[in-house]
Protein backbone atom coordinates (compact mmCIF):
# COMPACT_ATOMS: atom_id res chain seq x y z
CA UNK A 1 0.00 0.00 0.00
CA UNK A 2 0.77 3.48 -0.61
CA UNK A 3 1.73 6.74 1.17
CA UNK A 4 -0.73 8.28 -0.79
CA UNK A 5 -3.48 5.84 0.82
CA UNK A 6 -3.12 5.96 4.67
CA UNK A 7 -5.92 5.35 6.70
CA UNK A 8 -5.98 5.07 10.45
CA UNK A 9 -5.16 0.87 11.27
CA UNK A 10 -3.98 0.04 8.07
CA UNK A 11 0.00 -0.81 7.11
CA UNK A 12 1.42 1.54 4.65
CA UNK A 13 4.82 1.37 3.04
CA UNK A 14 7.04 4.10 1.39
CA UNK A 15 6.91 4.97 -1.93
CA UNK A 16 8.99 2.74 -4.91
CA UNK A 17 11.35 5.93 -5.49
CA UNK A 18 12.76 5.09 -2.66
CA UNK A 19 14.36 1.88 -3.65
CA UNK A 20 15.56 3.61 -6.60
CA UNK A 21 17.19 6.02 -3.99
CA UNK A 22 18.73 2.85 -2.61
CA UNK A 23 19.96 1.98 -6.24
CA UNK A 24 21.75 5.72 -6.40
CA UNK A 25 23.56 5.46 -3.14
CA UNK A 26 24.94 2.18 -4.31
CA UNK A 27 25.71 3.23 -7.98
CA UNK A 28 27.82 6.56 -6.16
CA UNK A 29 29.80 4.22 -3.81
CA UNK A 30 30.60 1.93 -6.78
CA UNK A 31 32.17 5.07 -8.38
CA UNK A 32 33.24 6.98 -6.17
CA UNK A 33 34.62 4.40 -3.37
CA UNK A 34 35.64 1.76 -5.55
CA UNK A 35 36.15 1.98 -8.97
CA UNK A 36 37.62 5.91 -8.98
CA UNK A 37 40.56 3.56 -7.52
CA UNK A 38 40.08 0.07 -7.44
CA UNK A 39 39.89 -0.11 -11.84
CA UNK A 40 43.01 1.94 -12.28
CA UNK A 41 44.54 -0.68 -10.11
CA UNK A 42 43.32 -3.48 -11.49
CA UNK A 43 43.96 -2.23 -15.20
CA UNK A 44 48.62 -1.63 -14.25
CA UNK A 45 48.31 -5.10 -12.65
CA UNK A 46 46.80 -6.86 -15.70
CA UNK A 47 49.19 -5.14 -18.19
CA UNK A 48 52.43 -5.21 -15.99
CA UNK A 49 52.20 -8.06 -13.97
CA UNK A 50 52.19 -11.94 -14.79
CA UNK A 51 49.69 -14.59 -15.57
CA UNK A 52 49.99 -16.01 -12.67
CA UNK A 53 49.46 -12.72 -10.29
CA UNK A 54 46.41 -11.71 -12.92
CA UNK A 55 44.69 -15.02 -11.68
CA UNK A 56 45.38 -14.66 -8.22
CA UNK A 57 44.13 -11.27 -8.14
CA UNK A 58 41.13 -12.16 -10.08
CA UNK A 59 40.20 -14.45 -7.52
CA UNK A 60 41.01 -12.36 -4.69
CA UNK A 61 39.17 -9.31 -5.74
CA UNK A 62 37.24 -9.11 -8.51
CA UNK A 63 35.13 -12.55 -7.77
CA UNK A 64 34.50 -10.69 -4.28
CA UNK A 65 33.77 -7.56 -5.62
CA UNK A 66 31.20 -9.14 -7.99
CA UNK A 67 29.75 -11.33 -5.04
CA UNK A 68 29.02 -7.98 -3.61
CA UNK A 69 27.35 -5.99 -5.82
CA UNK A 70 24.76 -8.92 -6.89
CA UNK A 71 24.24 -9.17 -3.11
CA UNK A 72 23.37 -5.98 -2.21
CA UNK A 73 21.59 -5.70 -5.42
CA UNK A 74 19.41 -8.75 -4.00
CA UNK A 75 19.23 -7.30 -0.74
CA UNK A 76 17.78 -3.58 -1.48
CA UNK A 77 14.19 -4.55 -2.62
CA UNK A 78 14.03 -7.49 0.21
CA UNK A 79 14.75 -4.57 2.63
CA UNK A 80 12.48 -2.11 0.87
CA UNK A 81 9.22 -4.81 0.76
CA UNK A 82 9.75 -5.04 4.58
CA UNK A 83 9.58 -1.65 5.74
CA UNK A 84 6.20 -1.38 7.18
CA UNK A 85 4.27 1.50 8.86
CA UNK A 86 0.54 1.86 10.33
CA UNK A 87 -0.81 4.60 12.37
CA UNK A 88 -3.90 3.85 14.82
CA UNK A 89 -5.58 6.46 16.91
CA UNK A 90 -3.07 6.49 19.92
CA UNK A 91 0.32 5.26 18.06
CA UNK A 92 2.97 4.25 15.60
CA UNK A 93 4.02 1.35 14.56
CA UNK A 94 6.62 0.42 12.32
CA UNK A 95 9.25 -2.80 11.59
CA UNK A 96 11.45 -3.74 8.90
CA UNK A 97 14.45 -5.65 8.49
CA UNK A 98 15.24 -8.83 5.78
CA UNK A 99 16.95 -11.45 8.44
CA UNK A 100 17.28 -9.22 11.68
CA UNK A 101 13.71 -8.09 12.18
CA UNK A 102 13.13 -4.63 13.93
CA UNK A 103 9.79 -3.58 15.45
CA UNK A 104 8.84 -0.37 17.37
CA UNK A 105 6.01 1.59 19.32
CA UNK A 106 5.36 4.84 19.48
CA UNK A 107 2.64 6.74 21.51
CA UNK A 108 2.00 10.23 19.87
CA UNK A 109 1.95 11.44 23.75
CA UNK A 110 5.56 10.78 23.29
CA UNK A 111 6.54 12.32 20.29
CA UNK A 112 8.27 15.74 20.91
CA UNK A 113 9.22 17.12 17.60
CA UNK A 114 9.49 16.27 14.21
CA UNK A 115 11.68 17.15 11.29
CA UNK A 116 11.47 16.59 7.44
CA UNK A 117 14.98 15.06 5.87
CA UNK A 118 15.55 15.30 2.39
CA UNK A 119 18.90 15.35 0.79
CA UNK A 120 19.59 16.59 -2.94
CA UNK A 121 18.87 13.64 -4.05
CA UNK A 122 15.36 12.87 -2.24
CA UNK A 123 14.50 16.10 -3.68
CA UNK A 124 15.28 15.25 -7.01
CA UNK A 125 13.41 12.22 -6.53
CA UNK A 126 10.55 13.95 -4.74
CA UNK A 127 10.84 12.16 -1.00
CA UNK A 128 11.72 12.73 2.16
CA UNK A 129 11.74 11.36 5.52
CA UNK A 130 9.98 11.97 8.89
CA UNK A 131 12.32 11.92 11.66
CA UNK A 132 10.54 11.83 14.97
CA UNK A 133 11.63 12.45 18.46
CA UNK A 134 10.29 11.16 21.33
CA UNK A 135 11.22 11.49 24.77
CA UNK A 136 11.08 8.87 27.70
CA UNK A 137 10.13 6.37 26.10
CA UNK A 138 12.49 4.17 25.13
CA UNK A 139 15.92 2.04 27.06
CA UNK A 140 17.70 4.53 25.07
CA UNK A 141 16.34 7.47 26.63
CA UNK A 142 16.87 5.88 29.66
CA UNK A 143 20.03 8.55 30.55
CA UNK A 144 18.36 11.62 29.73
CA UNK A 145 18.49 11.72 25.50
CA UNK A 146 16.17 11.66 22.98
CA UNK A 147 15.09 8.42 21.08
CA UNK A 148 13.86 8.63 17.35
CA UNK A 149 12.41 6.73 14.59
CA UNK A 150 11.96 7.60 10.67
CA UNK A 151 9.45 7.05 8.57
CA UNK A 152 11.82 6.62 5.19
CA UNK A 153 10.94 7.57 1.49
CA UNK A 154 7.38 8.85 1.86
CA UNK A 155 6.08 11.55 -1.26
CA UNK A 156 3.51 13.31 0.46
CA UNK A 157 5.79 14.25 3.64
CA UNK A 158 4.12 17.35 4.60
CA UNK A 159 0.58 15.52 4.74
CA UNK A 160 1.42 12.61 7.08
CA UNK A 161 3.52 14.54 9.73
CA UNK A 162 0.12 16.63 9.61
CA UNK A 163 -1.40 13.79 10.03
CA UNK A 164 0.69 12.43 12.85
CA UNK A 165 0.87 16.39 14.60
CA UNK A 166 -2.87 16.49 14.36
CA UNK A 167 -2.72 13.10 16.60
CA UNK A 168 -0.13 14.76 18.84
CA UNK A 169 -2.16 17.39 19.94
CA UNK A 170 -5.19 15.81 20.29
CA UNK A 171 -3.25 13.93 23.09
CA UNK A 172 -2.65 16.80 25.45
CA UNK A 173 -4.20 17.09 28.41
CA UNK A 174 -6.34 20.18 29.26
CA UNK A 175 -5.30 19.96 32.87
CA UNK A 176 -2.05 20.32 32.47
CA UNK A 177 -1.94 23.02 30.51
CA UNK A 178 -4.43 24.83 32.92
CA UNK A 179 -1.94 23.97 35.34
CA UNK A 180 1.05 25.52 34.30
CA UNK A 181 -0.91 29.10 33.66
CA UNK A 182 -1.38 29.15 37.73
CA UNK A 183 1.11 31.14 39.53
CA UNK A 184 1.05 31.06 43.53
CA UNK A 185 -0.97 34.27 43.84
CA UNK A 186 -3.96 32.64 41.79
CA UNK A 187 -3.09 29.18 43.86
CA UNK A 188 -3.85 30.79 47.30
CA UNK A 189 -6.95 32.92 45.82
CA UNK A 190 -8.50 29.49 44.51
CA UNK A 191 -7.76 28.38 47.97
CA UNK A 192 -9.51 30.91 49.60
CA UNK A 193 -12.87 30.28 47.57
CA UNK A 194 -12.39 26.56 48.56
CA UNK A 195 -12.63 27.14 52.51
CA UNK A 196 -15.84 29.91 51.98
CA UNK A 197 -17.30 27.59 49.97
CA UNK A 198 -16.77 24.69 52.55
CA UNK A 199 -17.69 27.44 55.72
CA UNK A 200 -20.91 28.06 54.30
CA UNK A 201 -21.89 24.56 53.36
CA UNK A 202 -20.66 23.86 57.33
CA UNK A 203 -22.81 26.01 58.69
Amino acid sequence: MGESSIKIGQEFGPSVKLKNLYYVYLLLVLVFGVFSWYLPTIVVIYFFSPQLVKIIVTLVSIVPLIAAIIFILYWIPKYFSSIIYKMTETEITWNRGVWFKIIGVVPYNRITNIDIKQGPISRGLGIASLKIQTAGYSASSASGGFSEIKIDGMKNYSEVRDMILDFVRGKKPEAVETYETLNEEDVKKELVKIRELLEEKLK
